[in-house]
């Protein structure tokens, strides 16, 4: 690219993530040529990052399942999902060579675990488009941080050659969230967008960890930091008494407080509660297996000269980390009064509160909520103040927990923008 002004390419799409490539590849398939522009020197960074451990496409529960994660926007989601669901999205990476598989967790996996094949599979794909008799290779365009719009209404790219202006029938902006932003998506666009009027709820960490009141004392910080809790539930609990959330899974103590898969799963909920009033709190039950019945009366057994946690070891199976939260958030009383009532112990053991005062940072997080409100685009993910610009992925004003959704959600919103462009050429 070595002019400094490009006229009238037909589709620009700005974002080399999940979405930003579902769309690219849709137009491919249509025989459209898409050009797409990212600021990093690679596409599908994040993409990349995510399968490090194992990459979770989507996930296996029922559609109806499926849709209720994303809660407040279950209804827009559930209409794009309904394109391009699970199922869908398994026979896509089959179509690249990928074959996956369901774990027992019900998470849907390459039979592989790894991101790059998929990933390399996928842009030989869209440059070499042979599957679709008139596809078009797509274009890609690195290096090239979009900057917003000049007076003309061109795109402007700032670029190691500096200043790039571009001007397009039909932009598709796939720029993610809020999170990881070493990897691009540094939600930098808000303020483009907001400068155009578009509405945009403000971005804030999703799927985090959070810290503790007061923080953890130096020895268990010392001690457990980055140690799990597992086999354990946690319930969070509203004014009126009712259930907010409730889970079995496991989760991991930090320096500062607490993250992992159980708490990511109640960070919406927990993250809004300080938000609100300041502070949040949880339930934490060490052994969700067992009755508060069944826990008394193991505690309540003559243990002789043995130690609490000794006995605690021996006729609950608690020790490590899990008798140590009980020493980091109750009186030594409970513990050194032999005749300290066993119910105190056994309602802690059962549920034992965890108070939090903050969320960690959304750099820190493993996605974000906020984002361009659903109610400013049209059912093609068109901004209805911006004929022509479409908005698609993790900028839309949706948040889901880990398991597949996420990655799913912004590939069906990517596809759906696609085919929002090609209608809107034809109209």
């Amino acid at each position: 690219m070595n002019s400094k002004h490009h006229e009238d390419l037909p589709v620009v799409i700005i974002g080399g993530g999940p979405a930003g490539l579902m769309a690219a590849q849709v137009l491919s398939e249509a025989g459209q040529k898409a050009h797409v522009f990212d600021a990093m020197p690679s596409v599908g960074r994040k993409f990349l990052l995510a399968g490090k451990g194992g990459l979770n496409l989507t996930h296996s529960e029922s559609a109806d399942a499926f849709s209720g994660r994303f809660g407040a926007r279950r209804d827009a989601i559930d209409a794009v999902l309904k394109d391009f669901d699970a199922q869908a999205l398994q026979q896509w990476a089959l179509d690249l060579g990928v074959p996956t598989f369901v774990g027992t967790s019900g998470r849907v996996f390459p039979t592989d675990m790894k991101a790059a094949p998929l990933l390399r599979a996928w842009l030989q794909r869209l440059r070499r488009p042979t599957q679709a008799p008139t596809g078009a290779a797509v274009e890609f365009y690195m290096r090239h941080r979009w900057t917003g719009w000049d007076a003309n209404q061109c795109l402007t790219f700032e670029t190691p050659q500096g200043e790039v202006k571009i001007k397009a029938s039909a932009v598709i902006l796939a720029l993610g969230g809020g999170s990881w932003s070493r990897l691009g998506s540094n939600g930098a666009w808000v303020q483009l967008l907001a400068a155009k009027g578009v509405a945009v709820a403000p971005l804030l960490p999703s799927n985090c960890g959070f810290d503790v009141s007061g923080g953890w004392s130096p020895f268990f910080k010392e001690r457990f930091a980055g140690q799990p809790f597992k086999s354990v539930a946690i319930t969070i609990a509203a004014d009126g008494g009712y259930l907010k959330f409730q889970r079995k899974g496991e989760f991991v103590a930090t320096e500062t407080g607490v993250e992992g898969s159980l708490i990511y799963a109640a960070s919406s909920v927990l993250r809004d509660a300080i938000l609100h009033t300041g502070e949040a709190s949880f339930y934490l039950d060490l052994l969700p297996d067992m009755s508060i019945e069944k826990v008394a009366k193991e505690i309540s057994h003559p243990r002789g000269s043995r130690s609490l946690s000794n006995h605690l070891k021996s006729r609950l199976h608690l020790d490590g980390i899990k008798t140590a939260i009980l020493h980091e958030r109750l009186p030594k009383s409970v513990f050194e009064d032999t005749n300290a009532n066993p119910q105190i112990l056994a309602n802690a053991i059962k549920a034992l509160p965890i108070n939090l005062q903050a969320f960690r940072p959304i750099d820190e997080a493993i996605s974000s909520a906020g984002g361009v409100l659903f109610e400013v685009l049209n059912a093609d993910l068109m901004l209805e103040q911006m004929p022509g610009v479409f908005c698609a992925g993790e900028m839309l004003d949706w948040e889901a927990p880990t398991g597949g959704y996420l990655l799913n959600a912004s590939m069906a919103t990517g596809r759906r923008a696609a085919f929002g462009v090609l209608h809107y050429q034809r109209s």
